[in-house]
Protein backbone atom coordinates (compact mmCIF):
# COMPACT_ATOMS: atom_id res chain seq x y z
CA UNK A 1 0.00 0.00 0.00
CA UNK A 2 1.52 3.27 -0.75
CA UNK A 3 0.24 6.78 1.41
CA UNK A 4 0.78 10.73 1.25
CA UNK A 5 0.48 11.90 4.37
CA UNK A 6 0.62 15.48 5.19
CA UNK A 7 0.66 17.31 8.82
CA UNK A 8 -2.11 19.11 8.83
CA UNK A 9 -3.78 22.06 10.99
CA UNK A 10 -7.14 21.18 9.02
CA UNK A 11 -8.46 19.38 6.23
CA UNK A 12 -11.46 19.01 4.81
CA UNK A 13 -13.43 16.75 2.12
CA UNK A 14 -16.51 17.58 0.26
CA UNK A 15 -18.46 16.01 -2.12
CA UNK A 16 -21.46 17.55 -4.64
CA UNK A 17 -20.83 20.79 -1.86
CA UNK A 18 -21.65 18.74 1.09
CA UNK A 19 -18.64 18.16 3.79
CA UNK A 20 -18.21 14.28 4.65
CA UNK A 21 -15.36 14.27 6.47
CA UNK A 22 -13.15 16.85 8.47
CA UNK A 23 -9.81 16.54 10.77
CA UNK A 24 -7.51 18.46 12.38
CA UNK A 25 -5.09 19.13 13.79
CA UNK A 26 -3.62 16.10 13.13
CA UNK A 27 -3.03 13.95 9.54
CA UNK A 28 -4.18 13.95 5.99
CA UNK A 29 -3.78 10.37 4.50
CA UNK A 30 -4.21 9.70 1.13
CA UNK A 31 -3.95 6.11 0.53
CA UNK A 32 -3.79 3.46 -2.07
CA UNK A 33 -4.33 0.15 -2.55
CA UNK A 34 -1.72 -1.75 -4.92
CA UNK A 35 -2.40 -4.85 -7.19
CA UNK A 36 -1.29 -7.41 -5.10
CA UNK A 37 -1.98 -5.80 -1.57
CA UNK A 38 -3.08 -7.81 1.39
CA UNK A 39 -4.42 -6.92 5.02
CA UNK A 40 -1.18 -7.08 5.71
CA UNK A 41 0.22 -4.18 4.20
CA UNK A 42 -2.41 -2.19 5.72
CA UNK A 43 -1.53 -3.33 9.25
CA UNK A 44 1.72 -2.24 8.28
CA UNK A 45 1.05 0.68 7.34
CA UNK A 46 -1.60 1.89 9.96
CA UNK A 47 0.91 0.85 12.51
CA UNK A 48 3.65 3.23 11.04
CA UNK A 49 1.66 6.03 10.53
CA UNK A 50 0.01 5.84 14.12
CA UNK A 51 3.67 5.96 15.35
CA UNK A 52 5.22 8.08 13.13
CA UNK A 53 7.05 11.32 14.90
CA UNK A 54 6.31 14.45 12.38
CA UNK A 55 4.66 16.58 15.77
CA UNK A 56 6.79 18.90 17.22
CA UNK A 57 7.70 18.56 21.41
CA UNK A 58 8.24 21.31 23.74
CA UNK A 59 11.53 21.76 22.60
CA UNK A 60 10.39 22.26 19.04
CA UNK A 61 11.65 18.61 17.60
CA UNK A 62 9.95 16.42 15.56
CA UNK A 63 9.53 13.98 18.68
CA UNK A 64 5.49 13.63 18.81
CA UNK A 65 3.24 11.27 17.06
CA UNK A 66 -0.57 11.74 16.06
CA UNK A 67 -1.38 9.38 19.15
CA UNK A 68 0.80 11.35 21.31
CA UNK A 69 -0.88 14.91 20.15
CA UNK A 70 -4.65 13.67 20.54
CA UNK A 71 -4.87 14.59 16.57
CA UNK A 72 -7.07 12.88 14.06
CA UNK A 73 -6.16 11.98 10.63
CA UNK A 74 -8.51 12.06 7.63
CA UNK A 75 -8.33 9.65 5.27
CA UNK A 76 -8.61 10.13 1.28
CA UNK A 77 -8.70 6.85 -1.21
CA UNK A 78 -6.30 8.17 -3.89
CA UNK A 79 -6.06 5.40 -6.70
CA UNK A 80 -3.67 8.11 -8.54
CA UNK A 81 -1.08 7.20 -5.96
CA UNK A 82 -0.21 4.27 -8.44
CA UNK A 83 0.62 6.03 -11.35
CA UNK A 84 2.67 4.84 -13.84
CA UNK A 85 4.61 8.06 -15.76
CA UNK A 86 6.47 7.02 -18.09
CA UNK A 87 4.76 8.56 -20.85
CA UNK A 88 2.45 11.70 -20.97
CA UNK A 89 -0.68 10.01 -19.73
CA UNK A 90 -0.22 8.50 -16.63
CA UNK A 91 -1.76 4.70 -16.04
CA UNK A 92 -3.37 3.12 -13.25
CA UNK A 93 -2.58 -0.58 -13.87
CA UNK A 94 -0.82 -0.93 -10.59
CA UNK A 95 -3.64 0.41 -8.29
CA UNK A 96 -6.04 -2.18 -6.97
CA UNK A 97 -9.07 -3.22 -8.70
CA UNK A 98 -11.93 -1.21 -7.02
CA UNK A 99 -13.96 -3.59 -5.22
CA UNK A 100 -10.36 -4.53 -3.44
CA UNK A 101 -9.18 -1.03 -3.50
CA UNK A 102 -12.31 0.11 -1.55
CA UNK A 103 -11.83 -3.33 0.82
CA UNK A 104 -8.50 -2.29 2.22
CA UNK A 105 -9.15 1.14 2.23
CA UNK A 106 -12.01 0.19 4.56
CA UNK A 107 -9.65 -2.26 6.22
CA UNK A 108 -6.98 0.53 6.57
CA UNK A 109 -9.24 3.36 7.99
CA UNK A 110 -10.33 0.31 10.78
CA UNK A 111 -6.83 -0.24 11.76
CA UNK A 112 -5.89 3.23 12.29
CA UNK A 113 -8.65 3.69 14.76
CA UNK A 114 -7.44 0.40 16.32
CA UNK A 115 -4.33 2.19 16.45
CA UNK A 116 -5.72 4.75 18.55
CA UNK A 117 -5.59 7.27 15.63
CA UNK A 118 -9.60 8.77 15.35
CA UNK A 119 -10.41 9.18 11.75
CA UNK A 120 -12.58 10.52 9.19
CA UNK A 121 -13.03 9.48 5.51
CA UNK A 122 -13.92 10.61 2.00
CA UNK A 123 -16.20 8.45 -0.07
CA UNK A 124 -14.27 5.64 -1.74
CA UNK A 125 -14.64 6.33 -6.05
CA UNK A 126 -16.74 9.92 -5.49
CA UNK A 127 -15.01 13.13 -6.95
CA UNK A 128 -13.89 14.73 -4.26
CA UNK A 129 -12.35 18.22 -3.19
CA UNK A 130 -10.01 18.18 -0.60
CA UNK A 131 -8.45 20.95 1.17
CA UNK A 132 -5.92 21.56 3.63
CA UNK A 133 -3.75 23.61 5.95
CA UNK A 134 -0.61 21.71 5.75
CA UNK A 135 1.19 22.45 8.82
CA UNK A 136 4.96 23.08 8.38
CA UNK A 137 4.63 22.52 5.64
CA UNK A 138 5.58 18.47 6.32
CA UNK A 139 4.41 15.82 3.62
CA UNK A 140 5.77 12.22 3.73
CA UNK A 141 5.59 9.63 1.16
CA UNK A 142 4.99 5.70 2.55
CA UNK A 143 4.93 2.58 0.45
CA UNK A 144 4.91 -0.72 2.13
CA UNK A 145 7.17 -2.73 -0.54
CA UNK A 146 9.67 0.06 -0.29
Amino acid sequence: MRALIQRISEAAVRVDGATVGQSGPGLLVLVCAMRGDTEAQADKLAAKIAKLRIFQDDAGKMNLSVRDIGGTALVVSQFTLAAETKGNRPGFSTAAAPDEGKALYDYFTERLVAEGVPCEKGIFGADMKVSLINDGPITIWLDTDA
